[in-house]
């Protein structure tokens, strides 16, 4: 059948720390002070700053990977921003032609590769704060480089001043004239968002994010003429939509997945596709001391910073929960800092060891500081829930803990990265308890 379209917009940057996320915010939550309730959406594998588009629009923000999700997938998730023909507002990712090595761009989960499927325009947002006339140049270079990647304006961010501003539309003018300046963004120190290892701090973690998101959205009214921008909205080109709605399948009838500051890593459309299942999904807080509802037959314990909270979870109720599901034969299934957490141990950043639930023979360490991060391409190596084995997945892995020890014959997938090196097992299982440090995306066949 034909997805439905959707008027979208992508924000993007030539590299990362350019601006877009707050820009994004700042437009999200001005447009609905307009009245217009934007759908949010987000490049590729992150879980922070969908979070954010929700506070600022009040809507889900869903993840758009043309890498690590099938064509169906992706169709759907792009029917669904057009439930209620609001206009997409699309965040990229790292920079605009950044994607999986070893693609050819058409699928590599770039910003470009979205762009080019869609249809839908570029706003390039670009950090001038080093440079000046030799914008134009940098622009030429990356509305030039791919065919089928329209950018339709640019934003200037961190402009020093008045002669700066000159100079840039001046560069613009006359080498660019067909591309417009939207907008000439001064620095604004005032307005910043809190980071940490893995990103910015926590939506739900900075007490003072509805008062950021007031001045944010009023100091862009000052700086961009809306009406001008929304015009550049474009409808989406209509896609393919298979009718799988369901990225990984449902651990359970009943699934009751950790949800506070700890796990936060969950993909909206993998929670989706699991009710479309009609599995039952309950949420249960690990950091107040809760453990699963006792009636699920599955507990899911999704990514986030446990490392950060392991005192915390060590010292509650929330273990003896944990373990008393899988003593009743739940299944428990853990990503990342799930997985840490199903181990014996974790070792936290002062290098202070806590007990964990003692479900797997793990002992992991967030003291010495080693990041993995890219796409995974992942197959089962043992039966569970998810499949027999020989399921593949496409994945993600971005962490910066260790393994301790991982004493375990049976492991849970073997893993490659996106170019299909391989990397060896990854994760483990016992009984029906299983998990590993990649966080699963879609299925990839």
């Amino acid at each position: 059948m034909s997805g439905s379209s959707a008027p979208g917009l992508i924000i993007a940057a030539p590299a990362s720390n350019s601006g877009k996320t707050f820009f994004t915010l700042s437009l999200l939550r001005l447009l609905a002070i307009e009245g217009v309730l934007a759908q949010p959406a987000k490049v590729g594998p992150d879980y922070i700053d969908p979070a954010f588009h929700r506070a600022a629009s009040g809507r889900t923000c869903y993840n758009l990977d043309t890498w690590a999700m099938r064509p169906s997938t992706l169709a759907h998730v792009l029917g669904r921003l057009s439930d209620d023909g609001q206009p997409v507002v699309c965040e990229g990712v790292m920079g605009l032609f950044d994607g999986a090595r070893g693609d050819n761009g058409a699928n590599d989960g770039s910003t470009a590769s979205l762009a080019r499927l869609t249809g839908w325009p570029v706003v390039l947002i670009v950090d001038v704060s080093a440079q000046a006339a030799s914008v134009a140049a940098l622009v030429r270079g990356f509305a030039a480089h791919i065919p089928g990647v329209d950018i339709v304006g640019v934003i200037f961010n961190r402009v020093a001043g008045v002669g700066h501003r000159a100079i840039l539309l001046d560069a613009m003018s006359q080498h660019l004239p067909h591309i417009p300046v939207i907008a000439c963004l001064p620095r604004e120190p005032a307005l910043c968002l809190p980071e940490r290892h893995l990103g910015l701090v926590q939506a739900q973690e900075i007490d003072d994010l509805e008062p950021f998101l007031i001045a944010a959205s009023a100091w862009l009214r000052q700086h961009v003429d809306l009406g001008a921008f929304t015009d550049l909205f474009r409808p989406s080109r209509a896609l393919s939509v298979g009718d799988d709605p369901v990225p990984v399948p449902p651990l359970g009838q009943h699934i009751a997945i950790a949800d506070d500051a700890a796990f936060t890593f969950t993909y909206a459309v993998v929670a989706e596709g699991w009710r479309a299942a009609g599995a039952e999904i309950s949420h249960f807080s690990p950091l107040a001391g809760e453990g699963p509802d006792p009636a699920a037959d599955a507990v899911y314990l999704p990514g986030g910073y446990p490392e950060l909270h392991a005192g915390r979870l060590a010292g509650n109720g929330f273990l003896s929960g944990l373990r008393a599901a899988a003593a009743s034969g739940a299944t428990v299934f853990g990503e990342c800092g799930g997985y840490m957490v199903l181990g014996q141990g974790l070792i936290d950043g002062n290098g202070t060891r806590h007990e964990m639930a003692g479900l797997l023979p793990l002992e992991t360490s967030f003291a010495e500081r080693r990041l993995h991060l890219g796409y995974r391409r992942l197959e089962l190596q043992t039966e569970t829930p998810l499949g027999d084995r020989g399921r593949r997945f496409h994945g993600h892995e971005f962490h910066y803990a260790s393994i301790v020890t991982e004493e375990t014959d049976n492991r849970l997938f073997v893993a490659a990265d996106a170019a299909g090196t391989p990397l060896g097992a990854m994760g483990s299982a016992s009984g029906t308890v299983f998990g590993s440090f990649a966080h699963l995306i879609d299925r990839s066949d």
